[in-house]
């Protein structure tokens, strides 16, 4: 199992990528009354056959041909379900994939969120694509990260660039500090 939420975000994500998805949007939203975190990651990727689906909760399955288990999407599920909450993935062969994870989070076993920022700034960083949406949700409050409209603003210029990451960090961790503030107001 992975010790933090956004670590498994970040594998599904990366799942994703290598589906050939052109934008890739994550949600993180936070119901800190209804101890409730849901997450979605949803793509425009290759998709999946209904018999993919149906297999892909199985730690035993995999598409990677350098491993034999694929543990990222059965370890979400698993730490989900643990907590009271529910998992699904919808996908279809051309279309995309979207999976949805709720935790309890008053639950013992629900693991931390961890630094669900580090985590969007590390797929920014580190893929010049696709393009990601992401999207945080406190308590009814938001603000979204859309790297198409950053590329507007930026023009050439790379998000690997390290001008570029540290505003992207600094914009990443204000907007959760406000977002998080308003929602105790």
């Amino acid at each position: 199992m992975l010790p933090e939420i956004s670590l498994n975000i970040l594998d599904i994500a990366q799942n994703s990528i290598s589906a050939e998805a052109s934008l890739v949007q994550i949600t993180v939203d936070t119901d800190t009354v209804g101890h409730r975190l849901r997450v979605i990651i949803e793509d425009d990727g290759k998709g999946m056959s209904e018999e993919a689906v149906a297999a892909v909760t199985d730690p035993f399955y995999t598409t990677r041909t350098t491993r034999s288990v694929g543990l990222g999407i059965p370890f979400l599920k698993q730490e989900a379900e643990c907590t009271g909450g529910s998992f699904s993935i919808c996908s279809e062969p051309g279309r995309g994939t979207t999976v949805t994870a709720v935790f309890c989070t008053d639950h013992i076993d629900c693991m931390p969120l961890g630094d669900v920022n580090a985590t969007i700034l590390s797929l920014v960083t580190m893929h010049a694509q696709p393009d990601f949406l992401y999207t945080r949700m406190v308590d009814g409050r938001s603000f979204t990260l859309d790297t198409r409209e950053m590329r507007e603003i930026l023009g050439d210029i790379p998000f690997d660039q390290p001008d570029v990451g540290l505003f992207l960090r600094d914009y990443l961790e204000e907007n959760e500090a406000d977002v998080k503030v308003s929602s105790t107001d």
